[in-house]
C-alpha cells in the first residue's frame, strides 16, 4: 500500500468535520465515510453518544437515518482560522516578505496564577513562538495584537512585556536562517509537510484519473482537511527567508490547493462546511474567485 493511501483520522475529528453549512450531519453519510476510512459502526455510535452527552450535538432519529445538529459552541470551534490560511499562501506567493524584525515576548506570571501562566505559554507556542530561555519567546511574525488580546483575556496583561529587535544572537549565532534552525524543529515540520504532500498527490491522481462516488469525494475532503490540519497546526509560518529552499511546505500547500480546485469542479452539494471554508479561503488567497454551490438541507 502506498504511503499516501492511508490517513489516520480520530473518530471525533471525523464527526466534527462532517458538519455541513446548515450545521447538520447526515448520519447515513457519516457512517459511509467512516466505513471508507476503516471505522466500524460501533466506533461511530459510541463517539456520537459521547458528543451528544457533552452537549456538542443534538440527535434526531436513530442509526443511519438520524440527523445530528451541532451546538453553537461546536459550530464556532471546528472551522480553520482564515487569516492563518490567507497568510501562509501569501508567504508562498512572495506577497509577505520578511522585514527582518524579531518579535519578543517575556512573561513572569506568579505561581498563584499558574493556570493562566500555563495557558499564556500554550498560546504563545500556538502562535509560533519559540523559547529563547525561561519565560522568553520569539517569533518572526508580528503577533503583538494577538498576544495583547490573549493576555487581557487571561487577566495577565500586567505580567507581559514585548519588544522587537533586528539584532538577535543566540550562543554566538547571528544568521537568521541558522537562528530559525536552532529555535524551531524544522526537520519535524518538514516531515509533516512531506506527508501532506504525499497524501495530496495521491488524492489528486484519484480526482483526475477516475470518476468518484459522493462518498469517495467526501472521504477525500475529510482526509485532506485532517492531514492539512496535522501539518499546519505546529507550523510557525516562518518567512521563506528563514527556511531551507526549496521548502516542502510550499509544495505541499500547492498540491492541496490543486485537490480543492478539482473537488470544486464536481457537483457535490453535500460538501462539508469545513471543506467550503478551506476551499474558499485558499482560492481567495491564490487569487481565484470562489464559486457558489448549493448545500443540501435536512
Amino acid at each position: 500500500m502506498e504511503q499516501g493511501d492511508v490517513v489516520e483520522i480520530p473518530t471525533r475529528t471525523l464527526v466534527e468535520s462532517m458538519v455541513r453549512e446548515d450545521s447538520t450531519i447526515d448520519a447515513g453519510e457519516l457512517y459511509s465515510v467512516a466505513n471508507a476510512l476503516g471505522m466500524s459502526d460501533q466506533q461511530v455510535r459510541l463517539c456520537i453518544k459521547r458528543l451528544v452527552t457533552e452537549g456538542q450535538f443534538v440527535q434526531d432519529g436513530r442509526g443511519r437515518k438520524a440527523v445530528l445538529r451541532a451546538s453553537d459552541g461546536m459550530r464556532g470551534g471546528i472551522e480553520p482560522e482564515l487569516e492563518y490560511i490567507r497568510y501562509m499562501f501569501a508567504q508562498d506567493r512572495g506577497a509577505a516578505p520578511w522585514d527582518g524584525v524579531w518579535h519578543v515576548v517575556a512573561f513572569a506570571v506568579p505561581e498563584t496564577a499558574r493556570a493562566a501562566r500555563d495557558a499564556m505559554r500554550d498560546s504563545i507556542v500556538q502562535l509560533g513562538g519559540a523559547a529563547i530561555q525561561g519565560g522568553l519567546y520569539v517569533s518572526a511574525n508580528d503577533w503583538s495584537a494577538r498576544l495583547a488580546a490573549t493576555a487581557r483575556e487571561l487577566g495577565v496583561a500586567q505580567h507581559i512585556s514585548t519588544m522587537t529587535s533586528t539584532d538577535l544572537r543566540l550562543g554566538g549565532i547571528e544568521s537568521a536562517p541558522e537562528l530559525a534552525a536552532r529555535l524551531w524543529p524544522l526537520e519535524r515540520l518538514e516531515a509533516g509537510h512531506q506527508r501532506l504532500y504525499e497524501v495530496a498527490e495521491y488524492r489528486l491522481r484519484a480526482l483526475r484519473d477516475r470518476t468518484l462516488s459522493p462518498t469517495e469525494l467526501l472521504t477525500i475532503e475529510i482526509e485532506l482537511a485532517a492531514e492539512f490540519t496535522r501539518a499546519m497546526d505546529p507550523d510557525p509560518l516562518l518567512p521563506p527567508e528563514l527556511l531551507p529552499q526549496p521548502w516542502i511546505g510550499q509544495r505541499a500547500r500547492a498540491a492541496v490547493a490543486d485537490c480543492w480546485a478539482e473537488l470544486a469542479k464536481r457537483e457535490t452539494p453535500g460538501s462539508t462546511r469545513l471543506f467550503r471554508v478551506y476551499s474558499a479561503a485558499v482560492r481567495e488567497a491564490i487569487g481565484e474567485r470562489p464559486t457558489t454551490r448549493g448545500s443540501r438541507g435536512h
